[in-house]
């Protein structure tokens, strides 16, 4: 039997209406990515699967509760010996009045998939993964 890549963390792009929501990560000397736009996750917490993971993320850096329905899209992504998993889910628009955030980053905003895209500070494997999403669409 091959090796299985071991789950390790989750991102979820939310799309709230047709806006992206996006964090701007800390600016701290060693942290990855810093002051990039970065998509709501992180990593694994227990036993907990993907789904869960990237729901409570969500959670703990929008103050959001993300139903599982509402999860369009999944696709796991081999980083060597690790999977990590990215979601869609859309919520209304109005739902951004609903956003408490959390301490991770310096703030969260709402951002075309387009602007985010092709921004030169976004987190490039996410831009990637989002990409491949938005060829791959079906829900219009």
């Amino acid at each position: 039997m091959a090796d299985v890549p071991t789950f390790e963390g989750a991102k979820l792009a939310l799309f709230l209406g047709d806006q992206l929501a996006v964090i701007l990560r800390d600016d701290m000397p060693g942290l990855p990515f810093a002051g990039y736009w970065d998509l709501p996750g992180g990593g694994r917490e227990g036993q907990e699967a993907p789904l869960e993971c990237a729901l409570r993320e969500c959670h703990e850096e929008l103050g959001l509760h993300v139903p599982k329905n509402a999860v369009i899209w999944q696709k796991p992504f081999n980083e060597g010996v690790f999977t990590k998993w990215f979601f869609v889910a859309r919520l209304p628009f109005q739902a951004q009045h609903d956003v408490v955030f959390g301490n991770e980053g310096q703030r969260w905003t709402l951002m075309a998939p387009e602007t985010f895209l092709a921004h030169p500070k976004a987190v490039p494997a996410f831009q990637d993964r989002l990409a491949i999403y938005l060829a791959e669409k079906v829900d219009g």
